[in-house]
């Protein structure tokens, strides 16, 4: 790699000259700026981002730090990160953790070696015991907010499995069953105390043997309906943990030859692009997915200002349910 000395000893100045040259300081004549310059072009010199980010104390960087890109919901939050940081002269450096909670610690170590400036992530786990030593500035998505160290955005997920649940109700099924990702999911948890009070509140009984866990997939979706619908007393409605576990349920249920909405209906949690698609025209519940990652930037930015001072906020969002054709309509 193509240093300022080496440039320096190529036209015989010195080294605080073609620093300054490059860097666009006073004190170097225009003509060996350009000398500098066209040398500097000819040698294929590339500045050091991160040794400037030293000088400067910023490095215009960011991580995002995501669960599953697969998942049509994280690419929309993306968008939202990448577009806001574009305004401001950021890029944006993506980590993909697969939900492993090692990856996320090697994720996170990276990203303070690279000295980026902050960090936006969807934690892997729940037991958020990686975010206790990170010391750069950090927005944490769909998180418990365990010590009021970071500001923390989510939509009031609760309120959504609470609306998803009465919506069905008021559709007039009679049994509904809740299929969520990982049981030691914040999400899950939340979206469960929405269900079960719903499901109080209309005076339905909370039965445990069909509130059932796997994964946020759509295979997982599939699976725990098959094993639904073999039960003695098997649903006539899920409501689904996101958007990918409802196309599952959607797919078992119809190859065991309900008709969806008359026989089965079903709720999404995420409100993603495929969910409006006429083949699926999926009822779920919407999240502002864009606006979170814009936010999330614009939140970030606050606590990079204010990295002295502890800025920490907690944001709770709206969640909307989103009435399509895979419900009744009463």
């Amino acid at each position: 790699m193509v240093t300022i000395k080496d440039i320096a000893k190529k036209i015989g100045v010195s080294y605080t000259t073609v620093s300054r040259a490059l860097n666009g300081k006073p004190g170097v004549s225009q003509a060996t700026v350009e000398k500098v310059l066209k040398e500097a072009q000819k040698m294929g010199y590339q500045p050091n981002a991160i040794a400037r980010g030293l000088v400067k104390k910023s490095t215009n960087t960011i991580g995002l730090v995501i669960g599953d890109i697969t998942n049509p919901y994280f690419p929309a939050i993306a968008r939202g990160v990448e577009d806001a940081a574009k305004k401001v002269g950021y890029n944006v450096f993506l980590c993909n953790t697969n939900y492993d909670k090692d990856n996320e610690k090697s994720y996170l170590k990276t990203l303070e070696e690279q000295r980026v400036d902050g960090i936006i992530i969807n934690p892997a786990k729940d037991d958020v015991a990686n975010m206790y030593d990170v010391k750069t500035p950090m927005v944490m998505i769909n998180s418990p907010s365990y010590t009021g160290n970071h500001s923390t955005i989510e939509v009031d997920n609760a309120k959504g499995g609470f609306l998803a649940t009465k919506h069905l109700i008021e559709a007039g099924y009679k049994r509904i069953a809740f299929i969520g990702g990982d049981f030691v999911s914040y999400v899950n948890e939340r979206r469960v105390e929405g269900y079960k009070r719903a499901l109080r509140q209309y005076n339905y009984l909370v039965d445990e043997k069909i509130i059932v866990y796997g994964s946020f997939k759509t295979k997982s979706g599939y699976t725990l309906t098959e094993k639904l619908l073999k039960s003695e007393n098997p649903p006539d409605a899920v409501v689904a943990g996101n958007d990918l576990i409802a196309l599952g349920v959607l797919h078992c249920v119809e190859d065991y030859g309900y008709h969806v909405p008359d026989d089965f209906g079903v709720v999404g949690f995420d409100n993603v692009d495929f969910s409006e698609l006429p083949q699926i025209q999926l009822t779920t519940i919407d999240q502002p997915k864009y606006y979170i990652g814009k936010l999330a930037f614009e939140i970030l930015m606050e606590e990079i200002k204010h990295k002295e001072e502890r800025f920490v906020k907690k944001i709770v969002l709206e969640p909307e349910l989103v009435v399509r054709k895979t419900t009744r309509i009463r």
